[in-house]
């Protein structure tokens, strides 16, 4: 009975993107590990830019500096 937990930031992930994602998890185990894909269990947890943090900062930082840089380039 495998167990997948999907993390994302809340970026606004479709409906259809997350059922790919569990499509594509479940194909997986099924394929490598010839796994029951009724038994297989994938979980997508979206979690908020400001409670996800890479390189010290949060993503919300990252996100605005990018954007900030992306407007003075363009």
């Amino acid at each position: 009975m495998p167990y997948v937990n999907i993390r994302i930031t809340r970026e606004g992930a479709t409906p259809a993107q997350k059922l790919q994602l569990i499509q594509g998890a479940t194909d997986l185990l099924v394929r490598v590990l010839n796994k029951n894909p009724a038994t297989t269990f994938v979980i997508i947890d979206e979690v908020d830019t400001d409670n996800w943090g890479v390189a010290s900062e949060n993503v919300t930082t990252v996100r605005k500096r990018e954007a900030a840089a992306k407007a003075a380039a363009g």
